[in-house]
């Protein structure tokens, strides 16, 4: 009886023994399978950056075979030019004037890369009003209505007060009638009259209002 039992325990061991290494070659299995995943998953995510990277860096070397030197080096002493940070007002007056010299000598490629320069250069000034004013009306001259609008919509949300805005808001007038949007126009030239009566530019607004009855 006591051998009996005997074998008959031997066997549930060895049995129990068996399903417990069965067990943990299917944890083993389900591990190995869980990191061959996230490996893959890893490989995904290197091959993505890597092609970002390398984007990137394309992007920067474009930039430095076009660099803001080279693009106005024509148009103004280079000495005009400074590093991002250093933000001094000899600066800004320089490269605005610059700006604006071009513009009364109808250069209005080199005007508007320096304007460029002076709105990623200079975000802060005083005249970044002007800057996005004349950006506006050199790219409506353009024919770049889209860019034109931008630049006047930014100078009527963040600048309001600015005494171009009424010029800018009018200009937004003339950019929806120019793209056949009268409804629009008409609303935005009203809005003219309605807030700036005094201004010499509501009676241009008033003349073109009259014309398209």
């Amino acid at each position: 009886m006591r051998l009996a039992f005997f074998i008959f325990a031997i066997s549930s061991l060895q049995s129990f023994s068996q399903d417990f290494e069965n067990s943990e070659s299917d944890i083993l299995f389900l591990k190995i399978q869980e990191l061959e995943q996230e490996i893959a998953e890893l490989r995904n995510e290197l091959e993505t950056q890597a092609y970002l990277l390398e984007k990137l860096l394309n992007e920067l070397k474009s930039i430095e075979d076009e660099s803001v030197d080279d693009q106005v080096e024509e148009v103004v002493d280079e000495n005009i030019f400074r590093f991002e940070g250093i933000n001094d007002s000899q600066s800004i007056d320089e490269v605005y004037d610059s700006a604006i010299a071009a513009l009364e000598n109808d250069d209005l490629e080199s005007a508007k890369k320096l304007l460029d320069y002076f709105l990623i250069n200079f975000p802060d000034a005083e005249r970044i009003p002007l800057v996005l004013f004349w950006l506006g009306e050199i790219s409506f001259i353009d024919s770049d209505i889209d860019d034109s609008y931008l630049y006047f919509l930014e100078l009527v949300s963040n600048h309001e007060a600015h005494w171009r805005a009424p010029q800018a808001h009018k200009r937004i007038g003339d950019i929806y009638l120019t793209k056949n949007d009268i409804d629009n126009a008409k609303a935005k030239y009203n809005f003219v009259l309605k807030n700036y009566p005094n201004n010499s530019v509501s009676s241009i607004v008033l003349q073109i209002l009259e014309n398209m009855e």
